[in-house]
C-alpha cells in the first residue's frame, strides 16, 4: 500500500493506512515525529522498503535490529520487524540496545544488514532508524534517496521466507567483547553520565570491568528524561557533568547520548572538552604509537588539527570532511585512516582500536587509557598543552526542513561575493572559504565560522572559533548571526554563546 503524508491521529484512516512523510528521510538516517509524521503502519512500510532495497542491491536478506529506551521504541521495532519479515528477511533481534551494539552484532553474529530503531539524541517524540548493508558503513544520501522512493511510491513487494529470532543476553556478549584486553594500571575515578538514557544499562559495567572507579550519574533508565536530554553537546547536560566532577572530586566525567554512539568529556576542573579538541588529544596519543597516522574530522572541528606542533612533527595527515556519522565513517574507511572524529562526539576507530563504526563505549575506554598513559598528568593538563583557541558549542537556530538548504546557499553566496570583491570581516581579509558541507569562512588571523543545514532536524548548525581571543570568537558569531537574522526562515537558537 502506498503511504500518505496527510493522515491525522484518532481517525479511521490513521489505523488502516501507512503515514510516512518525506522529510523523515534525512541525509544518512531516517527520523520522524512519531504520530505526527509516522504511524506504526508507516514503520511497517519502512521495514518492507528496507527489505526490498536489500533484495534490489543483492544483499542477503538478513538484518539485525534493536531499539533504544523510549516509551514507544519497542512497538516501533516490532512494526519494523513485521515489515522486514514481510519482505522475506531473517530478522535477528538483540533487544534493548545502544546503536553501536547493533553495529557490533553485524560482525559478531555475521549479519550483513542493520536496522536500529533510535531517535539518537533527539528529544522525546522523535523516532527513527539507523541502517546499513555494508558493514561497518551506514546508509548515506544515495541509499536513503532510493529507500525513500521505494517507500513513498509503494514499490516494495511481499516475499516469502521471512523469520524472526531473538538473541538472549547479547548485553554480556557486547560488554565482554569491548572490554577484552583492556585493563587500566590504576582505578581512574570517573563519573559516567548517561542522562537516564539507553547507555545507562551498559557503559557503567563496561568501564568498571576495565578497572575504573565509576560513579554513575543518572544511570536509571527513564524514558521521560526528567533532568535533561541525554546529549553530551547540550549545555544543560555538560553543566550537570561539571557539577558532578567537582562534587565527587573525580578525574573526569564521560557523558553518553541517548543511543550510546556519542561521548562527551568534562575534565577534572569541570571544564567541558568539546569532542573536536578531545580528538586532537586522541590523535596525539594514537600517533605516538601508530606510525603514519591519518585522521578524518568534520568541518565543524577545530583548526588545532592543522596547527598543532605535535601532530605536525609526526607528519600526521588530517582530512576535513562532511559532517554526519555516515560521511565521516565512510571517509575514514575509504582513506584507511587511523580514526575519524566528529565534533558532535562520534569517534570512529579503525584497527587496532575498533572496527570503524562509532561506539561511545570504545571511545570512553580510549580516553581512559590515554589518561592512564599520560604519566600522572591530569586531563586539564593535557588540554592545557594544546594550542589555545576559543570555540563555541554547536548551536542550532531553527529553520524548517524545506527552507534550511536555501538559507545556507544564500549565506554561502554572500560570503563568496564578499571575498571576490576583496571585502573584509572584522577588518580582516577572508583567507579561505570551504564549501564541502555548508560554508566555513576563515579570516586572516585564523578566526572562523561555519553554518550548515542540520541533517536530522529542522535547524541550521552554527559553530565559531578563534585562536586569538574570546572577544574575536564572539565577534565572528555576531557577524554571522547578523547575516542569518536577515532571513525570515531563521528562528530561535537552541543555545547561544
Amino acid at each position: 500500500m502506498k503511504p500518505r503524508s496527510d493522515l491525522k491521529p484518532n481517525t479511521f484512516e490513521f489505523e488502516n493506512i501507512p503515514l510516512v512523510t518525506a522529510n523523515g528521510f534525512r541525509e544518512y538516517d531516517a527520523r520522524w515525529l512519531f504520530g505526527k509524521e509516522l504511524n506504526l503502519l508507516g514503520v511497517q512500510a519502512l521495514g518492507l522498503g528496507i527489505g526490498h532495497y536489500l533484495k534490489e542491491t543483492g544483499v542477503p536478506l538478513k538484518v539485525v535490529t534493536g531499539h533504544d529506551f523510549r516509551s514507544y521504541s519497542l512497538s516501533i521495532k516490532q512494526a519494523l520487524t513485521l515489515g522486514l519479515i514481510n519482505a522475506g528477511c531473517e530478522v535477528i533481534d538483540i533487544g534493548l540496545a545502544m546503536t553501536p551494539m547493533a553495529y557490533f552484532a553485524q560482525f559478531a553474529l555475521d549479519v550483513p544488514a542493520v536496522a536500529m530503531v533510535t531517535a539518537s539524541h533527539n528529544e522525546n517524540g522523535w523516532t527513527g532508524v539507523k541502517m546499513g548493508s555494508q558493514r561497518p558503513l551506514t546508509f548515506g544520501p544515495v541509499e536513503i534517496t532510493r529507500l525513500k522512493e521505494i517507500v513513498l511510491n509503494g514499490e516494495a513487494v511481499l516475499r516469502p521466507g521471512g523469520s524472526y529470532r531473538f538473541v538472549e543476553n547479547f548485553r554480556e556478549t557486547y560488554i565482554a567483547a569491548v572490554t577484552e584486553g583492556h585493563k587500566l594500571s590504576r582505578p581512574i575515578k570517573v563519573v559516567a553520565a548517561t542522562g537516564n538514557g539507553t547507555a545507562g544499562a551498559f557503559v557503567v559495567d563496561a568501564l568498571r570491568r576495565i578497572g575504573a572507579e565509576v560513579i554513575p550519574m543518572d544511570q536509571e533508565l527513564d524514558f521521560t528524561f526528567p533532568k535533561y536530554n541525554p546529549n553530551p553537546e547540550d549545555l544543560h547536560m555538560l553543566h550537570a557533568m561539571a557539577d558532578a566532577v567537582k562534587a565527587h572530586k573525580a578525574e573526569l566525567c564521560l557523558g553518553f547520548d541517548g543511543d550510546g554512539d556519542r561521548c562527551g568529556v568534562v575534565d577534572d576542573t569541570g571544564a567541558e572538552i568539546f569532542a573536536d579538541k578531545m580528538g586532537v588529544l586522541l590523535a596525539r596519543d594514537l600517533s605516538s604509537r601508530i606510525p603514519n597516522a591519518q585522521f578524518v574530522v568534520d568541518v565543524k572541528s577545530t583548526a588545532i588539527y592543522t596547527i598543532d606542533p605535535v601532530l605536525k612533527a609526526r607528519g600526521v595527515k588530517v582530512d576535513y570532511w562532511k559532517t554526519g556519522h555516515s560521511y565521516i565513517k565512510r571517509r575514514t574507511a575509504e582513506l584507511h585512516a587511523t580514526a575519524g572524529f566528529e565534533k558532535s562526539g562520534h569517534y570512529f576507530f579503525n584497527a587496532p582500536v575498533g572496527r570503524g563504526y562509532d561506539d561511545a563505549t570504545i571511545a570512553a575506554i580510549a580516553v581512559l587509557e590515554m589518561l592512564d598513559r599520560a604519566g600522572g598528568k591530569k586531563m586539564s593538563d593535557l588540554v592545557a598543552g594544546l594550542p589555545k583557541t576559543w570555540s563555541s558549542p554547536t548551536m542550532g537556530p531553527y529553520c524548517a526542513d524545506d527552507a534550511k538548504y536555501a538559507v545556507v546557499d544564500a549565506i554561502t553566496k554572500e560570503y563568496e561575493d564578499l571575498k571576490a570583491k576583496g571585502g573584509k570581516i572584522l577588518g580582516q581579509d577572508i583567507a579561505s572559504i570551504v564549501t564541502v558541507n555548508g560554508v566555513r569562512v576563515t579570516l586572516a588571523d585564523g578566526t572562523w565560522c561555519l553554518v550548515r543545514a542540520s541533517s536530522n532536524k529542522p535547524s541550521l548548525v552554527v559553530v565559531v572559533e578563534s585562536p586569538t581571543s574570546d572577544a574575536a570568537m564572539h565577534a565572528i558569531f555576531k557577524d554571522l548571526d547578523d547575516r542569518l537574522s536577515k532571513h525570515k526562515d531563521v528562528g530561535e537558537y537552541d543555545q547561544k554563546i
